[in-house]
């Protein structure tokens, strides 16, 4: 059989382990110079200048963003159901409870008619996740937010260098998180990336990150260890250097399955939107678990399957949503495959791909 094709695969090679060398050499490993120049470096790279705060995973982001934008017990964030738990687990951190709302089928994004039906005298704000790494509808979400004066926020993690209408991702909620993962479109290793709308909100989540101090031993508030080291931020930096030609390759093989795929709903990209292609999702009507079995067994071809369980049913969450009723979350859930695009691949891989789908497919007919 063929040589496995994994459904992801993290990219580090001599320049990244030369950069990590140099930082050891130099003796400063925790957060220091390489935290400080990786952080400007990525907001001018992202998110057009604005702030950006580094620590030490994506939830981390998440839970001291939404604690520095002032969300807290008593307040409610709606948020997707269909994401990965991280999402709603943020909103729970900080005290506030996760509202979640439904999904709408094309971009498996946010649905703003669910989400206005969601809000009440509670609500704090609203939190899209731009999954797989297509946006969410930000100008609708946004005509809501100023509707019923709230807040809005991004769950970013898997969008680096994802648009809608010329904006990039990042920019248009009180604060937006990258995650750095291991698997995400860059990485420093683990790691995370607050950008914030305001010089105020940025200072709360340097704050929040270090122990609530950003001088030594002066502590102004009640805070966390969440710093990123300069290890981490050294391979980010490296990273951020290479990312938008990995993007293209994303973008180009997509584009390659988008020509060739039959028998399966392929990704929709709206108009306006920059899809960076985290995950290349389709759907499976009838069967799915069957038709990932056999990509794997048959075909040795990997996938993945984000997410099987939407977060409202979930044993940690679900009290959050007694008896809540999310059809198409539901239903994504029970039909999404996530198809290998990372830039690893070659071209006969990605015909390897198109083959084995075909394949399962006809033999499912």
């Amino acid at each position: 059989m063929s040589e496995f094709i994994p459904p992801a695969k993290p990219i580090i090679g001599d320049d990244e382990r030369a950069a990590v060398d140099r930082v050891l050499r130099s003796g400063m490993v925790a957060q220091g110079p390489e935290v400080a120049a990786f952080e400007s470096e990525f907001s001018q790279h992202f998110v057009a200048g604005r702030p950006v705060v580094a620590v030490n995973s994506g939830t981390a982001g998440l839970h001291l963003g939404l604690l520095a934008a002032g969300v807290g017990a008593g307040d409610e964030v709606i948020v997707p159901s269909f994401t990965f738990a991280a999402t709603g687990n943020s909103v729970a951190l900080t005290g506030a409870t996760p509202v979640f709302a439904d999904i709408e089928p094309e971009t498996f994004t946010l649905d703003p008619a669910s989400v206005e039906a969601s809000i009440t005298s509670r609500t704090k704000g609203i939190m899209p996740v731009h999954l797989y790494g297509h946006p969410a509808r930000m100008r609708e979400l946004q005509a809501i937010a100023d509707k019923h004066g709230i807040a809005l926020y991004e769950d970013a993690a898997q969008a680096h260098g994802a648009a809608l209408d010329g904006r990039p991702v990042g920019t248009f909620g009180a604060f937006a998180m990258f995650s750095l993962y291991p698997t995400k479109n860059m990485t420093s290793g683990e790691g995370g990336m607050i950008s914030a709308a305001t010089d105020e909100i940025a200072r709360n989540a340097r704050l929040l990150r270090n122990q609530g101090m950003e001088r030594q031993y002066e502590n102004e508030v009640i805070g966390f260890n969440a710093r990123m080291t300069d290890i981490h931020a050294a391979i980010g930096r490296v990273q951020l250097t290479k990312v938008d030609a990995w993007t293209a390759t994303r973008r180009s093989n997509a584009a390659f399955l988008d020509a060739n795929l039959s028998g399966v709903v392929v990704p929709r990209v709206l108009d306006g939107a920059v899809h960076v292609y985290h995950q290349y999702t389709i759907r499976v009507a009838d069967d799915r678990d069957g038709f990932v079995r056999a990509l794997k067994e048959e075909h040795n071809v990997g996938s993945g399957v984000y997410y099987p369980i939407p977060n409202h049913r979930l044993p940690s969450l679900a009290h959050f949503a007694p008896g809540l009723d999310l059809s198409e979350t539901e239903k994504a859930a029970r039909e999404v495959v996530s198809l290998p695009v990372h830039p690893s691949l070659s071209q006969s891989d990605l015909e390897r791909i198109v083959a084995a789908v075909d394949a399962v497919t006809a033999a499912g007919a």
